[in-house]
């Protein structure tokens, strides 16, 4: 590609710039790694990096990481390096026999891919001295993943735009959450990249699809459910909630004191 055509256009980028200016994701000497699996969310998201490294006042190294979770025998290893090649970044890649782990640990597939996939992308960021590794993802999983906590745990949460991470010393980024899914199909389709073929065998019957689903339904019949979602996700001073769960020991108190205090006389 010509030095003067960009990988990205700037017009493009203004919600990436968003989110790394308001969620402070950038430090001087940062070394980025980012979780490339081949598909449209990690192959922009690389684009864009490689872009905007190009200009941010603060100076950054960039390379790509994927983890090949032996779904499929052909890992397509060298269209991944071709790839990144074009951006001008170094690309690093593990074999995680998923299948083999889940087999053994059992539970959700889900639950143990994702487990293995951030375990071995957070042990390569360190082997090899980066200190923040970006993830690709965008608006719509994180309003899904606050839905689906909503749902299964009672909990408000979702992941967070910059997470730290106590044991392993990195900081994980998630640039693109400013970004709807459907924004990121247009844009990987002007940018004419080309996503790789999802291997895994769960693909498209996950809780998550399912949680994504029910969304799309509730919101053709209240259109405004996914911005209230989303809105949620904010802290804000009109939170009216409950106070947290005491514990037994802190109830058996209450009582305690409660009926512990002298009955005054009635007028």
């Amino acid at each position: 590609m010509p030095k003067n055509i960009p990988f990205v256009p700037a017009d493009d980028l203004s919600k990436l710039w968003r989110a790394i200016i308001e969620f402070d994701m950038l430090a001087p000497g940062d070394r980025i790694l980012v979780g490339l699996s081949g598909g449209k969310d990690s192959m922009l998201l690389t684009a864009m990096l490689a872009e905007i490294k190009k200009f941010s006042p603060i100076p950054f190294d960039l390379a790509c990481y994927t983890v090949n979770a032996v779904f499929a025998p052909n890992f397509p290893k060298q269209e991944l390096v071709d790839f990144c090649a074009h951006y001008g970044l170094e690309h690093y890649s593990d074999d995680v026999d998923v299948m083999a782990a889940h087999a053994k640990k059992g539970g959700s597939p889900c639950f143990t891919c994702a487990y293995f996939r951030r375990a071995a992308t957070n042990r390569r960021a360190q082997e090899l001295g980066f200190n923040k590794v970006a993830l690709a993802h965008h608006n719509d999983d994180a309003v899904e993943t606050f839905f689906m906590n909503l749902m299964t745990s009672g909990q408000l949460r979702t992941f967070l735009p910059v997470t730290p991470l106590s044991r392993s010393g990195i900081t994980v980024l998630r640039p693109l959450l400013y970004y709807r899914e459907s924004e990121i199909r247009e844009l990987v389709a002007k940018l004419g990249i080309k996503p790789l073929k999802n291997p895994c065998p769960y693909d498209g019957h996950t809780m998550r699809q399912d949680v994504k689903e029910h969304i799309a339904q509730l919101n053709e019949r209240y259109p405004e459910v996914y911005d209230h979602l989303l809105a949620a996700m904010r802290c804000s001073d009109k939170q009216e909630l409950w106070p947290g769960k005491p514990t037994d020991k802190e109830m058996v108190s209450k009582f305690r004191a409660f009926w512990g205090r002298k009955r005054r006389e009635q007028p």
